[in-house]
């Protein structure tokens, strides 16, 4: 691998792990250059621009919403001035269900759409891909019960999330993709013809 090449890959997965830390610290600002101008955002339960999405999450760390990512290995498609990174993830929130505090994972990949810019690499969109997830009591002897029709509501890799969320308050986004599927297809194409220069096809 070329010099310019390698350094290239190591300052996008650099971008992709300031996502995360600055995001989960608070730095907002700090965070806030880490996307293109408009920079867009695809989450369960915020989709947004970039600058939308800061505020909302600013409004949920004030409140104490409590969402953490850790991060695992990152693939980099390079063209140009181009990428697509996916990173593997791991969402962790903690919030009370029907009384009772649980933590839930939620196990999966950040696909970025990225592109270097004057001031360097930026997220032109972020779109999670959600594969499984899981939720536990933080009190391992709390009993627990959910609404199996709720439940059911949301698509296998996030379903425990989603509930969580909505049970917050949360308006969550039912179809996102998951590890198989048109959805996930449908995302790896854009990714495609992203790195071919055509313009961002992914919608909402």
């Amino acid at each position: 691998m070329a010099g310019d090449d390698l350094l290239r890959r190591l300052q996008i997965m650099e971008l992709v792990q300031n996502w995360a830390v600055w995001r989960d610290a608070g730095h907002w600002d700090r965070f806030a250059t880490c996307w293109a101008p408009e920079g867009r955002m695809m989450a369960t339960w915020c989709q947004a621009p970039a600058a939308e999405f800061i505020r909302a999450s600013q409004e949920g760390w004030a409140k104490g919403v409590s969402i953490l990512h850790f991060l695992g290995g990152c693939s980099v498609d390079l063209a140009g001035t181009r990428a697509v990174a996916q990173t593997k993830m791991t969402i962790s929130q903690r919030a009370p269900v029907h009384g009772v505090v649980v933590d839930v994972v939620c196990t999966g990949r950040f696909h970025d759409f990225i592109e270097e810019r004057a001031d360097g690499w930026k997220i032109v969109l972020r779109q999670p891909i959600y594969e499984k997830d899981r939720m536990d009591p933080v009190d391992p002897a709390a009993r627990l019960e959910l609404d199996p029709d709720l439940l059911a509501r949301f698509p296998e890799g996030y379903r425990h999330l989603a509930y969580l969320q909505t049970g917050i308050g949360y308006d969550v986004k039912t179809d996102m993709p998951g590890l198989k599927g048109e959805k996930v297809e449908a995302l790896y194409a854009a990714g495609h013809a992203w790195l071919r220069g055509e313009p961002l096809t992914w919608e909402e």
